[in-house]
């Protein structure tokens, strides 16, 4: 029998927070399902979309950050 996989499966599937056994059934799914392989790749698609998309704050913005923090005295700031 046929393990059916979710969206949510797949997800789990490409952050590596499946069992080794789970990985198995599901590499086996991909091999077999053209339409679940298709989702697969999306999916793989998107989170390096994501991973490239991460930035860092702007000096501007971090200045205005500790300027605030200093100006409500959340935390001492050394000059």
């Amino acid at each position: 029998m046929t393990k059916i996989f979710t969206h949510d499966d797949l997800i789990r599937y490409v952050y590596e927070e499946t069992e080794p056994e789970e990985n198995r059934q599901i590499e086996l799914a991909l091999s077999e399902d053209m339409e679940l392989l298709e989702q697969y790749h999306e999916l793989l698609w998107l989170r390096e979309q994501m991973d490239e998309g991460m930035m860092a704050p702007s000096e501007k913005t971090i200045n205005t950050i500790l300027e605030y923090s200093k100006a409500v005295n959340l935390h001492p700031v050394k000059d």
